[in-house]
């Protein structure tokens, strides 16, 4: 099947009666109070010009979307060995925000696509405080791909306002088991890089830095296979089966799928099942992976 506008309209047509039924995170105030009918879709392949549907200029905050360039930056600056002795590859079955999956593996972050791994990650970080640290990642992805991410401060201010007790209790345990130097600096950090927003235009840009047109190096390789087996949380094996690209998602709703040489597809729908993932932006990949045949599995 060759994509048309007129199918991708119809299916995201399709997917805003989808993304009813679906809840809003309550959790953080900000994120409470968005459009729940909002949706987006960019598909944007390394040799060709994009599709595009909805609201696609509506600006959003990453949230855990950012994880896989948090820990490509890193890769690129440190190497595997140093952040692979900070956070593990192995996918959880727990949420992301589990303290006990935490406590049970010792306080060694199974992965760097769960909170534990992210603040794990965060303090690997260059600069002296959260604001810094996010500045050093946020310039380096849009020089990278040509993005222009920007912080929301009043989703800063919202998710400071809430305190999450869960992450500070997770950040505890990594600094007891030795992977924390400082709490207040990672969780600062963690706390900004995720408040970082763009459109789904920027995260498909960002995708594409995980796809190459050319050969996919070890770095590439190493997130794009974290992605595919924890970037939806415990949903992670159910969605490597049924669509088959590597994925990450957010509680802002959004959602980033990458196809290894081919291109990257950035959806937004803040309405999230039960995991956390996106109800509208995961029907809408898998129609789209399917249809086109581009699961990585054939």
């Amino acid at each position: 099947m060759t994509l048309t506008q007129t199918q991708l309209d119809r299916w995201v047509a399709e997917a805003r009666a989808i993304a009813r039924t679906g809840r809003i995170p309550d959790y953080i105030p900000r994120l409470a109070e968005v459009n729940r009918d909002r949706i987006a879709v960019y598909i944007q392949a390394t040799n060709a010009s994009p599709f595009s549907a909805g609201d696609t200029s509506h600006r959003f905050a990453l949230m855990s979307v950012i994880k896989p360039f948090v820990l490509l930056f890193l890769l690129k600056q440190l190497g595997q060995q140093v952040v692979f002795r900070q956070v593990g590859k192995h996918p959880s079955d727990q949420a992301f925000h589990s303290v006990v999956q935490l406590t049970e593996d010792g306080g060694f972050p199974r992965n760097p696509m769960i909170n534990s791994g992210a603040i794990a990650l965060a303090d690997l970080l260059p600069g002296v405080d959260g604001s810094s640290r996010c500045e050093a990642l946020r310039q380096w992805l849009n020089h990278s791909a040509g993005a222009q991410l920007v912080m929301d401060e009043a989703m800063l201010a919202s998710v400071r306002s809430v305190g999450n007790e869960t992450n500070r209790a997770i950040a505890h345990l990594l600094k007891q088991s030795g992977y924390l130097n400082s709490i207040e600096v990672a969780l600062d950090t963690y706390n900004h890089i995720c408040c970082l927003s763009g459109t789904v235009v920027d995260l498909a840009r960002l995708g594409l830095l995980l796809a190459s047109s050319k050969a996919i190096d070890a770095d590439q390789r190493t997130v794009n296979a974290l992605m595919l087996t924890c970037g939806l949380y415990e949903a992670s094996g159910e969605f490597a089966v049924r669509v088959g690209v590597p994925m990450k998602s957010g509680v802002s709703g959004a959602l980033l799928a990458v196809i290894p040489k081919q291109g990257a597809i950035a959806c937004y729908s803040p309405t999230l099942d039960d995991t956390g993932n996106s109800v509208a932006g995961l029907w809408l990949l898998e129609q789209l992976v399917r249809s086109l045949n581009l699961s990585l599995f054939g």
